[in-house]
């Protein structure tokens, strides 16, 4: 009798212990968590700028050759992405290599892309002070292309100040657009990428970081300011 009482209390211990981890596992995560003013006011320690503050380093400086890359620095350009990656290689990046995408996304499917607000700043202040525009961008180049009228028509630009879209290609092992910004003679150049950054200051440019919206196809999102250069606040849309 003995026996059969210790053998149903190991039971039922088992039981309950069973319960409780399930119980455990099973738990939502708390539908308020709540937070405190230390996270609210919690900062990356990286060097911040805004546009007025980049217009007030260039008074000094006379009219110049400036950069931008083009997806998610001056458009949102993830519909297009998405769609070619649906239509060509969903669930992979083959999409990225196929002509045939490059051939839509160039010719019409930007007007799909939204402008970046920070850009219209960005771009507004430099033809203000006179400077020469240039978009080079990692797309592939194809034998025709709208995508320098769109943005010309998006940001405002005047014909003096606008130049067509440079298209640098991808190539493994070589960032593209390094001899593009020497060969342009770019002072300052926009974009969201480390590759952007680090053909700036190859080319001996200045690298200034736009935020890459939350959202964006184009993952993982880069850790902004890691090289140490300037990320414009508010720049992720």
């Amino acid at each position: 009798m003995r026996k059969i009482t210790q053998a149903l209390s190991a039971v039922c211990l088992l039981f309950a212990l069973n319960n409780t981890v399930t119980a455990h596992a099973s738990s939502p995560s708390p539908l308020y968590p709540g937070t405190d003013v230390a996270r609210l006011a919690e900062q990356a320690p990286i060097h911040w700028v805004s546009v007025a503050q980049i217009e007030s380093s260039l008074m000094s400086h006379p009219p110049m050759a400036v950069g931008f890359d083009i997806d998610d620095t001056v458009l949102f350009s993830s519909p297009g992405f998405w769609r070619g990656q649906k239509t060509w290689s969903p669930g992979s990046e083959a999409y990225l290599k196929n002509p045939a995408f490059w051939e839509k996304m160039n010719n019409g499917w930007d007007e799909f892309s939204i402008p970046k607000e920070v850009a219209r700043s960005l771009i507004a202040m430099h033809v203000k002070r006179g400077d020469s525009i240039y978009f080079i961008t990692g797309r592939s180049e194809t034998k025709t292309e709208t995508v320098s009228k769109t943005l010309q028509d998006d940001f405002l630009i005047p014909a003096t100040s606008m130049n067509p879209v440079i298209f640098a290609g991808d190539k493994p092992g070589q960032n593209t657009k390094t001899q593009w910004l020497k060969e342009k003679g770019v002072k300052v150049f926009y974009g969201d990428s480390d590759n952007d950054i680090s053909a700036a200051r190859e080319a001996g440019a200045r690298g200034i970081r736009v935020l890459r919206a939350s959202n964006s196809t184009y993952r993982p999102l880069p850790q902004a300011g890691k090289f140490n250069e300037e990320v414009i606040v508010n720049s992720e849309y």
